[in-house]
């Protein structure tokens, strides 16, 4: 596959499988409801789910990046590119986190037999894990979404709409993570965009440096 194709599939398959990953968890912890109770027993299935899917998701989401990386060329700037990168690892090392936590509070509902310190222990991981997605990892993403707008802005490799656009949403990003969770919803979708413009421009001559 070229290049511009192959970032584009992988983007896609993330924004995909990691939009999965997002309901899932999103709908064992529906808003409104007791801390700590409400996915027990009805949104443990959601979790195991999204714990098989999210390895997956973080797979392509990392080829994603090796492959936009690419495609700058000579384009690249060492500064904005070690923050493109380390924004975006960091960015999904902390969903890691966050969907493992998940994962292993829905063992929970087997090993811990005592209901009051089930209730605490669920109360504890429902705040962790909602504080790290929403907090600090949708901020990190927002950080990966201005680094790349500004790498298309200064070398016009991609259309400059998108970048405003880009620098817009990830500002509300930045500034209104901590309302919903389902704002989390805003980066794969922002992900499958540029994928799908990725896959419109993919028979496009490579452009040579100035």
């Amino acid at each position: 596959m070229s290049t511009p194709r192959a970032a584009a599939l992988a983007g896609v398959l993330f924004a995909l499988l990691f939009g999965t990953v997002l309901v899932l968890v999103r709908l064992a912890l529906p808003e409104g409801a007791e801390p700590g109770s409400q996915w027990l027993i009805a949104g443990d299935t959601n979790l195991r789910v999204a714990a098989i899917l999210m390895p997956f998701a973080g797979i392509a989401f990392l080829w994603f990046i090796g492959v936009v990386r690419d495609g700058f060329g000579a384009y690249e700037d060492k500064f904005f590119s070690t923050v493109f990168i380390g924004s975006g690892l960091l960015y999904l090392a902390m969903m890691f986190v966050a969907v493992g936590v998940g994962a292993g509070l829905e063992a929970t509902n087997s090993l811990i037999v005592d209901p009051d310190a089930h209730a605490e222990v669920a109360t504890f991981g429902q705040m962790f894990l909602l504080s790290v997605s929403k907090t600090y990892a949708l901020r990190m993403g927002a950080v990966f979404m201005i680094s790349l707008a500004t790498i298309w802005l200064r070398t016009g490799l991609m259309p400059r709409w998108l970048s405003v656009t880009t620098y817009v949403l990830a500002l509300g990003l930045i500034l209104a993570s901590d309302i919903t969770m389902w704002l989390t919803l805003a980066f794969p979708a922002w992900v499958l965009v540029v994928s799908v413009l990725l896959l419109a421009r993919a028979g496009l001559v490579a452009r040579e440096p100035r």
